[in-house]
């Protein structure tokens, strides 16, 4: 399954893409229900497939296969109920496959020619910062450039969502507890990040985390490694490895964190970025107004967005 969130009419509500189209996974399974004479059917839809992807992870697999049965239902009968069931995808604007996730933990120095790159050892445990989910952008979003800094860099990043609650998970039952894949950019403030120790600041300004262009189910994507990875910055590639070159693998990183902390389900891992971020090169090269950054994942897709430069309005 494809999985994202989408926007119609001002309202957003978890769906799936098939094709050209977006499946409402809650009306689906609604109308599913009622078809079936359940009484109900409201209540049980928002328990079991409910209308945002943050809850719906937290059905684990139960409540995705209940979407895919409801997809095949939508697509057989998509006008059999009183709302809509299935959307043109050119009709509808497509939001990040989570929204307001409760941890996003992402791991640095993770591809050994990144670490080669920045002069560093390869680490013996993993490095961990974390952004927000203010941070969090969809696939058709621009990426805001705020004037509090000119160093604005790219991160591609191969990332996955948890799918049940962990905790001191083996490796061996790792993949067991991901809900899927998605791909995420960790825009930088390189001067920022560096102005302390901690990385923390410069990387969890407004929008610096684009996501998309939706999240793979991990009952299509069983295996997380041997996937290539491609950044272009408009058109030029300047990022292009492979999972295989992770220091720690989806399943260690999971039982590692899981070690640490309890896993939720929609919590996002971004498993770190590889050679060829802006920064390395010579001389440095930044993002600048109007840079489109494009990220293409073998079996997940493409992420592409625009840079725009943003000034930040003040709270009142």
């Amino acid at each position: 399954m494809k999985l994202i969130n989408f926007t119609k009419d001002g309202h957003t509500r978890a769906g799936a893409i098939v094709e050209n189209q977006v499946i409402d996974l809650n009306y689906a399974y609604q109308a599913q229900l009622k078809a079936e004479g359940k009484y109900r059917y409201e209540q049980i839809a928002a328990a079991f497939v409910p209308n945002n992807t943050d809850e719906l992870y937290q059905g684990g697999k139960e409540s995705i296969a209940l979407a895919n049965g409801a997809i095949e239902f939508a697509l057989a009968n998509p006008e059999s109920f009183d709302k809509k069931l299935v959307h043109e995808l050119a009709d509808v604007k497509v939001e990040a496959p989570v929204i307001k996730p409760g941890k996003i933990i992402c791991v640095g120095h993770n591809f050994r020619k990144h670490i080669q790159e920045m002069g560093r050892e390869i680490p013996s445990n993993p490095v961990i910062f974390a952004k927000f989910a203010n941070t969090i952008l969809g696939p058709q979003d621009d990426i805001p450039f705020y004037p509090i800094s000119d160093q604005l860099d790219y991160e591609a990043e191969f990332t996955f969502v948890v799918g049940k609650q962990a905790r001191n998970v083996s490796e061996e039952d790792a993949l067991d507890y991901v809900a899927g894949y998605t791909i995420t950019n960790d825009v930088t403030y390189r001067d920022i990040q560096r102005r302390t120790l901690q990385w923390l600041q410069g990387k969890t300004v407004d929008g610096s985390a684009p996501m998309g262009p939706y999240l793979v189910t991990s009952d299509e994507l069983t295996n997380p490694s041997g996937l290539s990875m491609v950044l272009k910055v408009n058109g030029e590639v300047r990022q292009d490895t492979n999972t295989e070159d992770l220091v720690f693998s989806v399943p260690k990183l999971v039982s590692f964190l899981s070690n640490l902390m309890t896993l939720e389900p929609g919590d996002v891992v971004l498993t770190g970025t590889p050679g060829g971020v802006g920064v390395a090169m010579d001389p440095p090269t930044f993002l600048k107004d109007g840079d489109v950054v494009t990220i293409e994942i073998d079996q997940i897709g493409v992420l592409e967005n625009t840079v725009k430069a943003t000034e930040a309005v003040a709270s009142k």
